[in-house]
């Protein structure tokens, strides 16, 4: 294998909430006449997987180079597939439904499902824009489920105004929802399983109401952390938890930033552009590019302009 930063491309997905920053903040060319809410960057999912559109390798999915070149990719001489990580972009034009992702141990009790952990980089925010972030404390399941019968499922979470540059970590079985005038890059593990509990009573443009999953919701939901996912991370190390690391990065134009082989990483851009030179090849990387490092990669990371952007590690 001809060792490089592999870029990929975006997988774009319709949504009833979608909006129009994606265009706006990186320039992306979406599909017209549609509401793009999510950009998958990378992703390997049994119906979704994620292409290389760089180099000698381009045309390759994300799963057929880790299976032919493990260790030169991942660092280990033997890889357990899919992927570890779904990286997307989130563009919200109009609040999200309030849902929530099962753990491990929910998706064995109900036999279904895959677990999910995420975090969301808060990349633009409209004056105000807000998320919903957990239980408030002392919300019970008995309460919850009360509110959902009522519809007064937003009393129950916990409101809070947000900022460029904040990273929020939700590990799973946390009642979460995003608000209008967003894009946030979410970092997650790779999972599509979501439970809906109240979808703000809207429709689409057939009138019909999207399905919900309350039953499920209510399995998946921690009501014993109620209270305690409110923090929030805006420099160095974003997120430490079991299933990835996230870290920030700052730097000015014209500096470097070497890169050295050993552990695959997953480069962010979040603003500014610049060139990666190593391994006989040159990789030209702006703002809204997602790149996987492969381990095997050395070279250095050269900006061209100030630049922001996550480091992602498992």
């Amino acid at each position: 294998m001809q060792v490089y930063p592999l870029k990929f491309g975006p997988i774009y997905k319709e949504r009833i909430w979608g909006g129009k920053l994606l265009r706006e903040v990186f320039g992306r060319d979406t599909p017209r006449g549609k509401r793009i809410g999510e950009s998958w960057e990378l992703a390997d999912l049994p119906q979704d997987k994620s292409k290389i559109t760089n180099g000698k390798l381009a045309g390759e999915t994300l799963e057929a180079i880790i299976s032919k070149y493990p260790e030169q990719v991942t660092g280990a001489k033997t890889f357990s597939l899919p992927f570890p990580l779904l990286i997307k972009f989130l563009d919200c034009g109009e609040v999200l439904s309030v849902q929530v992702h099962p753990d491990r141990e929910t998706c064995k009790r109900m036999g279904k499902g895959d677990f999910k952990t995420e975090c969301w980089y808060i990349i633009s925010a409209a004056p105000g824009a807000m998320i919903y972030k957990g239980l408030k404390k002392g919300v019970t399941r008995e309460k919850f489920g009360r509110a959902i019968k009522e519809g007064t499922v937003e009393r129950m979470l916990n409101k809070v105004e947000v900022k460029v540059g904040e990273c929020h970590y939700l590990p799973a079985g946390t009642a979460h929802a995003i608000g209008a005038g967003l894009l946030i890059a979410e970092i997650q593990t790779p999972s599509d399983t979501t439970y809906r509990v109240f979808d703000w009573n809207r429709v689409d443009e057939n009138g019909r109401a999207r399905p919900l999953h309350i039953e499920e919701a209510l399995q998946s939901i921690h009501f014993d952390a109620s209270g305690d996912n409110i923090s929030v991370t805006t420099v160095g190390r974003l997120v430490d938890c079991e299933f990835f690391k996230v870290d920030k990065g700052h730097q000015k134009r014209n500096c470097e930033v070497l890169l050295s082989p050993g552990r695959m990483k997953t480069v962010i851009v979040l603003s500014g552009f610049g060139t990666i030179v190593g391994g006989g090849s040159i990789v030209e990387f702006k703002a809204g590019d997602t790149m996987l490092v492969p381990a095997a990669c050395e070279g250095v990371m050269r900006f061209s302009a100030e630049s922001e952007y996550l480091t992602v590690t498992i």
